[in-house]
């Protein structure tokens, strides 16, 4: 099912990195650090918790090809934090599922302890 207003379902003028039957994957438009990378299902749906298990399985599987292109690309690359928003208090900006692959580099950050904790920044030491 198509969303004809949504701008993963109308991929005018992006350059897909790699596609299954179920989703796709490109470049984040607004990347938190160089190579962040967004898979993205072809079918339109707002929540990750409303994915078809195959749909989940793909997803994964993109997750790891990519992951492992920019660890090909980019020897820098040390680690990754993947993420998903779902609903608008949790920062869910485009209602349509994709999740973020972002490379992360040594030193990046003064201390990344706490990864992901950190959408809430008094909350990322523990």
């Amino acid at each position: 099912m198509k969303n004809n207003n949504c701008i993963f379902c109308n991929k005018n003028n992006v350059q897909i990195l790699s596609e299954s039957k179920l989703a796709y994957s490109i470049r984040d438009k607004f990347p938190v650090t160089t190579g962040h990378s967004l898979i993205i299902t072809k079918r339109h749906v707002e929540s990750f918790f409303d994915l078809t298990n195959n749909e989940i399985l793909e997803i994964n599987e993109l997750l790891k090809k990519i992951k492992e292109e920019i660890l090909q690309e980019d020897k820098t690359v040390t680690g990754f934090n993947v993420g998903v928003n779902i609903g608008l208090s949790a920062g869910q900006s485009v209602f349509h599922v994709h999740v973020h692959l972002i490379p992360r580099r040594l030193g990046d950050i003064e201390n990344p302890k706490g990864g992901v904790r950190g959408i809430i920044p008094n909350k990322r030491d523990y």
